[in-house]
């Protein structure tokens, strides 16, 4: 496939947008094409399209624990693709949502309203 390098680290074990801004995250996505970690659609911040947007990257694979799906947000379905380099999650032990120390009180409430589109 093109726009994939198997050997492209991720870029860390959150979503880089929002550890830029201070921010948390539902789930996690992992871009194919560079290793970026962004957060899912469900998330406030929905960093991980937006990467997908801006950058022209159009695959990523679940970065969570026991899941490997992958997504093309160019055809926008699931599709299968290559193992990529460790590591293939965030820690097991980094919850979910995250970071804890950043999640609001409302955490739930959020993320009803972006779900809603709100």
């Amino acid at each position: 496939m093109p726009q994939i390098d198997v050997s492209a680290a991720p870029s860390g074990d959150g979503c880089a947008g929002c550890e830029a801004v201070g921010g948390w995250w539902l789930h996690l996505r992992r871009c194919a094409a560079c290793g970026h970690v962004g957060c899912c659609d469900s998330s406030p911040h929905r960093h991980a399209s937006a990467h997908a947007a801006d950058s022209g990257h159009r695959y990523v694979q679940s970065y969570e624990p026991g899941e490997s799906w992958w997504w093309d947000y160019g055809a926008q379905t699931a599709v299968i693709g290559p193992s990529l380099a460790p590591p293939t999650s965030h820690p097991l032990d980094q919850p979910v949502p995250g970071p804890a120390d950043r999640l609001p009180a409302d955490w739930e409430l959020q993320l009803m309203r972006t779900r809603d589109g709100a």
